[in-house]
């Protein structure tokens, strides 16, 4: 195969999803997962510079959290505003002028939004979903781009669920029920961003 423009094989390239981490956490049950959250901020933090330098597209999928006139900047600002309990992971994880920002309506970040389009036009075949919740909108995400053959990796360091009891059910789905790998970001080697090799072969 060509190369990309990145320098990846076409139709081999990984892209990372960053979901619903620009976020203000200030909804019911949110204080019980803000240390997992923080804990996962900082894992996604790292990615988020690996798939930089090596090229690979950083997508952030957002919800709109029923503000349907917001924009891009508007949710970033709200979730980084002063006294917003997720304003320092938001501020940790804000997105860069040339990062992709997709706001979704619902659950999936497939569902009625431009990710259908945009994967297949950056040659992206790897996915790795990081993100909230791992039992909801992340899960839904993943099911997803199952069905679309996308190859899944959702380390589960930088994972956060909508209560701390359902992130293991949620593994167990994403493991078993979609054949995601599941490993922590340390299994991740530099093969992934530039080879076909699935995480830590």
């Amino acid at each position: 195969m060509s190369p990309t423009a990145s320098g990846h094989p076409a139709g081999e390239r990984p892209a990372l999803l960053i979901i619903d981490m620009i976020n203000d956490l200030e909804f019911d049950g949110a204080a019980a997962i803000l240390d997992q959250a923080e804990a996962a901020s900082l894992v996604i933090h790292d990615l988020r510079a690996t798939a930089r330098r090596c090229g690979a597209p950083v997508i952030y999928v957002n919800d709109n959290f029923d503000r349907w006139s917001e924009d891009r900047r508007q949710i970033v600002d709200r979730a980084c505003r002063a006294g917003a309990r997720g304003a320092s992971i938001s501020r940790r994880l804000a997105p860069a002028d040339d990062d992709v920002f997709i706001i979704k309506p619902q659950q999936s970040g497939f569902y009625g939004t431009g990710l259908p389009v945009l994967l297949p036009s950056l040659g992206a075949t790897r996915l790795i979903l990081v993100g909230l919740a791992a039992d909801l909108c992340l899960l839904f995400t993943a099911a997803d781009a199952h069905m679309r053959s996308y190859d899944l990796w959702t380390p589960r360091d930088g994972l956060v669920p909508s209560r701390p009891a359902r992130l293991e059910p949620a593994l167990e789905i994403l493991s078993d029920g979609l054949g995601a790998d599941t490993r922590p970001a340390a299994c991740l080697d530099a093969k992934f961003w530039t080879s076909g090799a699935s995480a830590g072969a």
